[in-house]
């Protein structure tokens, strides 16, 4: 049988999460001004909103990794004695980095790539990839592992709220339109990650109170009937992961754990933006 391998994009933000597995990143860079710092290696999730706060008039932006840096990692792989690996992406939808793995996977010898578009981000791809490497461990192949990441994905659920359109405008996340005129009303959209992997706006609320309420209202809606665990996800905005908590202890749901937005993702949301995620249990 073969020894395979998983890789995943730093988006997932994998680096930020307790597992046994050997899991390869492959890193974005932020770009900060003047500065880059590589995503986690160099810039945490903590310093990166740190950075944020103490220069509001810089706006982020991101580098996504050349072919040849995605390159340097399948090798790494193949040198680890690895015969397989699968490589599980940022939705394609939001990045190049699924067609750069495509490219990259075309140009390595001795080593048979799956690049796998989970058509999600943040940590519900970190716990695609984390879920793939527990199949693994198990002895399953890939072709057995990617029905199974199907489901997950297919069920799966993130809706968010931002306190700030400029920055998904900005990066190129939303139409210019759509951040005018909620910047112009105060408004604070619901955004939510379709199937497809696409942001896209839902609901305009006029506060983040409501906002917050909705993003639980909606996502409870969305899994009635469907077993699974909510997580939260954040950038640098506890306070939010504390009230939705209290609202989902209303309805009996306890032990939400919360992860932080990485650089490489914080950059396109800004600070403050807080996510409820859905991951449905495999069965």
């Amino acid at each position: 049988m073969s020894k395979i391998g998983v890789v995943v994009c730093t988006n997932a933000g994998v680096d930020y999460v307790d597992h046994p597995y050997d899991i390869e990143v492959i890193r974005s860079t932020v770009l900060f001004g003047e500065e880059e710092f590589v995503d986690y290696l160099e810039i945490t999730a903590e310093e990166f909103y740190r950075k944020i706060e103490s220069n509001p008039d810089v706006m982020p932006k991101t580098a996504q990794p050349s072919t040849g840096s995605i390159l340097e990692v399948f090798k790494k792989c193949r040198e680890k004695g690895y015969e397989e690996i699968l490589v599980i992406t940022i939705s394609s939808a939001l990045s190049g980095i699924y067609q750069g793995c495509l490219i990259a996977a075309d140009m390595i010898e001795d080593l048979k790539v799956t690049v796998y578009d989970s058509k999600t981000v943040a940590y519900l791809e970190a716990y695609i990839a984390i879920e793939a490497s527990r199949m693994i461990s198990e002895g399953k192949s890939i072709e057995e592992i990617i029905p199974v990441l199907d489901y997950i994905q297919e069920n799966a659920r993130l809706v968010f709220a931002v306190p700030e359109l400029k920055y998904l405008v900005k990066n190129g996340r939303l139409s210019n339109a759509s951040g005018f005129i909620g910047s112009m009303m105060k408004i604070k959209p619901l955004l939510e990650l379709t199937r497809d992997g696409k942001v896209v706006s839902v609901e305009k609320i006029r506060t983040l109170k409501k906002a917050i309420n909705r993003v639980v209202e909606k996502v409870l809606e969305e899994t009635k009937g469907i077993d699974g665990e909510y997580i939260l996800i954040h950038a640098n905005n506890p306070e939010q992961c504390t009230v939705i908590r209290e609202l989902l202890k209303e309805k009996d749901i306890h032990n939400v754990f919360d992860y932080p937005l990485t650089p490489a993702v914080g950059s396109h949301s800004g600070p403050g933006a807080i996510c409820l995620g859905f991951i449905p249990k495999v069965k």
